[in-house]
């Protein structure tokens, strides 16, 4: 693939059930930029986690590399991830569009948590329904506070697969 001129430290932002795991894997194929799941390092196999201590020092390391994909919102990391990547992507989708995506990954495999859901999280839900009027601000704030980062904001999954089609005919 040719320079798309995208950057090569880029963090994917959006609610539960967004698409964030799915959109930066096809990214991370297209760039070949190593991806990390913030999920995988937060949770461990038995829905357990690590201290937030153990997640920031990881965290740290992470930020500290020359090319990366970052997927996972973990709003108490924003500032940080902003001050540390050049591209920002924000997958600012609705709730109806949420709520289906958590729906419809019941009884998968994913590769960004390391469990397969066997029902629907009512606490995914509730961060779903509070996302834009919490979080979403917060990202839209820092985006003003760091206008040298590029920032890709995509309102629905059609917008975010044409884009991400473009990319690869780069």
């Amino acid at each position: 693939m040719k320079d798309s001129n995208i950057g090569k430290r880029i963090i994917i932002l959006g609610p539960s059930g967004s698409g964030k795991s799915t959109f930066s894997r096809k990214l991370h194929d297209l760039l070949s930029l190593p991806l990390i799941h913030l999920d995988n390092i937060w949770w461990k196999e038995d829905k357990t986690h690590i201290t937030r201590k153990q997640f920031d020092q990881k965290l740290e390391e992470i930020l500290q590399g020359e090319k990366w994909i970052i997927d996972g919102d973990y709003s108490r990391t924003y500032e940080v991830r902003f001050k540390a990547c050049d591209t920002v992507i924000f997958l600012d989708y609705d709730k109806k569009s949420c709520l289906a995506g958590i729906s419809e990954r019941i009884g998968k495999k994913r590769e960004d948590i390391p469990w397969i859901e066997d029902k629907l999280d009512p606490g995914l839900v509730e961060l779903i329904n509070n996302y834009e009027a919490k979080n979403r601000p917060i990202i839209y704030q820092l985006m003003e506070k760091y206008p040298d980062k590029r920032a890709i904001i995509f309102k629905d999954r059609n917008q975010a697969r044409q884009w991400l089609k473009d990319l690869a005919q780069c």
